[in-house]
């Protein structure tokens, strides 16, 4: 195998001419900021950082481009990258100054060098160890900002570079490493704020730095080249050996690689996939995607043996997942209120749920839904899939496929966890990592917890910046600080209020004792035992603090086991193909769309007529439900059409606030208040489901009065309109 010495330079000018590209088996750029930063330190000092391995073939083969701007080649598809994507798309991100591509969306790699770091090795170790998704980057700044040890900015100063962050981007001693690279910048343009002149000692030690940066171009790699003449299959194959040694890919991506090289064309479907969840229903990471594959082909969920896993299999098994993550999903959002993966402790209770799902048919009976809500929240409280989750997985997965009840599985989890109610001494020292920090959320949600300033109630899908829900220090860290708190206790669940953007931002650092008895006068008592808040003003005294951490503890302990034992008492999961079976009714109505003309190919607001005018029967009868996306025939043509209608929104929510807007516009907005509106997967398709509530005061439409009779909406003359209200709404 040949091996040709080259530099970083000379890698990242083949990344941006299109000359080196990756092969379908690799995975997507994953590496944290943190990362790209520990890169540059090493090779700042001139630490091994590994060798680089291509394939160069004549032939077409399945490739893709890297996660940064590539230029067209005449080379393009010559070399393909099997190992060294990340480290490559990350030098080639912050030497060219370019963006990176993750999910369809640009994101810069910001990374400050220190000027003023000390010389000889690095005082501190930062390496983070695996290549698993790291924290958010505004997530690393903050930490390192808001972190309240007293020699911060002493511990910042041994640091050679650092994710960058708005208050050490101001500091002229940190400069932005792409920016050092930047043609036709000088060391003169990025000192000037530093030094007075070219003859300033400090000038010359800075300008030596700033060239050792440079010199990262130089920085030499070993590339491996293999053989032309080796087939896919054996580079897939090289690929996963090479990969598996020291651990550098997860098995999902060692997975991933074993299934395309023999299914052509599979990493499109997955990330077409992905990216539909991404734009309808939850950002669904890659890996569980490929989880789910192996799951509904195999009934297990470990990865070795899909290298043995016949390709007909995988195809029936794909088709399979992707009902099953689309069931889950639905579950989640429309049954659990679980409205974002963010709260969720393991996205792995998708594949569970979905394959809770299949054993029983996509058919739920009440039993089975309410046990299936109740194991879910206890399970997600308790982190249960943290640790070793491929094996508490299977066995979940065994218990479904011997049992598929949902009490067996949560007499397993009773097993394992001890206790199924959540104490106070739970939540101590827990923070908004924490997996009970979600379920604080749920249950607080659940007994009408309200932002304080809109009134809105707690969601995580309100529109608009000022009104996405943050975790707001209800003690402000600075007082708290000051007063000589622990970090564990500043930070605890018990010390977070949800509340939206705008809210945080108007409460910034006041103290509760301030802003609590405003609350109090304003909004009565009530606005704060919703999210478990002493009403007593003793306990609002940053002295009582440690006092308000007890009562806070033990009400959000008692909210979220309230909140469990009630879900027996919710509602039952609505049984979509049953009801379509069935056929339309005086309370079931169909509707193939509310947007979309099928018959002449364009959006057609008389539809929309249409739609209103059931809904307006249903609510001034006995109630009911609108499946749009069904056909009168009870096929499912879905709503996708509708949504690409859509302008600014073309996904659930867009479509929701479409009807709203709907409804509010020709029935009145109280006519609302009777209405909700769900969106579920059937038959792989998309259905809006709008639940209608009898009316409690007749409903018009421009001073008209229509009823549901038998499986239509009837409009009434004038004195049937009279004699009906007389009937319907006595009194009124």
């Amino acid at each position: 195998m040949p091996k040709i010495d080259t530099t970083v330079g000379k890698l990242v000018r083949m990344i941006q001419d299109g000359e080196l590209r990756l092969p379908e088996m690799q995975r997507r750029y994953v590496w944290p900021t943190t990362r790209v930063r520990d890169l540059l330190d090493s090779l700042y000092r001139g630490y091994p950082s590994g060798t680089i391995l291509v394939w160069e073939t004549d032939r077409e083969m399945p490739s893709r481009d890297l996660a940064v701007a590539q230029e067209t080649s005449p080379f393009r598809g010559h070399k393909l990258l099997l190992d060294g994507q990340q480290r490559l798309t990350s030098l080639s991100a912050v030497l060219r100054g370019e963006p990176v591509s993750v999910r369809n969306r640009k994101k810069p790699i910001e990374i400050l060098f220190n000027l003023e770091h000390p010389e000889g090795p690095p005082v501190e170790v930062l390496e983070v160890e695996d290549d698993a998704v790291g924290p958010d980057d505004n997530e690393v700044a903050e930490a390192e900002e808001e972190d309240e040890g007293p020699n911060l900015q002493e511990r910042l100063k041994l640091r050679t570079f650092i994710v960058a962050s708005r208050a050490l981007m101001a500091d002229p001693r940190w400069v932005k490493v792409s920016d050092i690279f930047r043609d036709g910048v000088s060391d003169a343009q990025l000192l000037k704020k530093l030094v007075k002149s070219f003859d300033d000692p400090l000038f010359d030690k800075y300008s030596k730095r700033l060239q050792a940066v440079r010199r990262i171009r130089d920085y030499p790699y070993v590339m491996h080249v293999l053989d032309k003449e080796l087939s896919y299959e054996e580079v897939a194959e090289i690929f996963v050996r090479v990969n598996s040694l020291g651990m550098k890919l997860r098995g999902s991506d060692l997975a991933l690689a074993q299934i395309t090289s023999r299914w052509p064309d599979s990493l499109k479907l997955f990330e077409e996939f992905q990216e539909q969840c991404e734009e309808s229903w939850f950002t669904l990471d890659l890996g569980l995607i490929v989880r789910a594959l192996v799951v509904f082909t195999t009934g297990q969920s470990r990865f070795k043996t899909v290298g043995s896993i016949p390709l007909k299999d995988l195809k029936e098994g794909w088709a399979a997942a992707t009902e099953g993550v689309r069931f889950a999903i639905n579950f989640l959002r429309s049954n659990a209120g679980i409205e974002d993966e963010s709260l969720l402790s393991s996205p792995l209770f998708i594949i569970a749920l979905g394959y809770f799902a299949r054993k029983h048919g996509y058919r739920l009976s009440a039993d089975d839904e309410i046990g299936l809500r109740k194991w879910l929240f206890v399970a997600n409280g308790r982190a249960h899939y943290s640790g070793s989750s491929e094996t508490t997985l299977d066995v979940d997965l065994g218990v479904i496929e011997r049992t598929g009840s949902a009490a067996e599985l949560l007499k397993v989890l009773e097993l394992s966890v001890g206790r199924l109610d959540v104490q106070p001494i739970d939540l101590a020292g827990r923070g908004h990592r924490s997996s009970l920090f979600p379920l604080a959320f749920l249950a607080m949600k659940a007994q009408g917890a309200k932002d304080w300033r809109t009134r809105l109630g707690l969601s995580l899908t309100h529109q608009g910046r000022l009104h996405f829900i943050e975790h707001h220090h209800i003690f402000p860290k600075a007082l708290l600080r000051k007063a000589g708190c622990a970090r564990s206790e500043i930070h605890e669940i018990a010390n977070m209020a949800f509340v939206s953007g705008g809210t945080n931002r108007r409460l910034s650092a006041r103290p509760p004792e301030e802003y609590l008895a405003e609350i109090v006068r304003e909004q009565g008592e009530e606005a704060l035992r919703a999210h478990c808040i002493p009403t007593d003003p003793a306990l609002w005294a940053v002295e009582a603090f440690p006092r308000f951490l007890e009562y806070r503890r033990a009400a959000i302990a008692g909210a979220i086991n309230e909140f469990i034992a009630a879900l027996d008492a919710l509602p039952p999961l609505v049984d979509l193909e049953g009801l379509i079976e069935a056929g339309e009714s005086e309370t079931v109505e169909f509707k193939a769309s509310a947007r979309w003309d099928y018959r002449e190919g364009r959006h057609n607001k008389a539809l929309e007529d249409v739609v209103v005018k059931t809904l307006a029967g249903l609510l001034n009868g006995r109630g009911g439900m609108l499946l749009i996306g069904v056909a009168d025939d009870g096929s499912i043509p879905g709503i996708e059409a509708d949504f690409r209608t859509l302008s600014k929104r073309p996904d659930r929510d867009g479509y929701q606030q479409f009807l709203v807007n709907l409804v509010s516009r020709d029935l009145g907005a109280d006519a609302c208040a009777s209405l909700s509106v769900s969106f579920h997967a059937v038959r792989g398709k998309e259905v809006c489901r709008v639940a209608a509530e009898p009316s409690p005061r007749p409903v018009y439409i421009a001073d008209r009065l229509y009823v549901r009779t038998g499986n239509t909406s009837r409009e009434l003359s004038t004195r049937e309109a009279a004699d009906y209200i007389a009937g319907r709404w006595k009194g009124r």
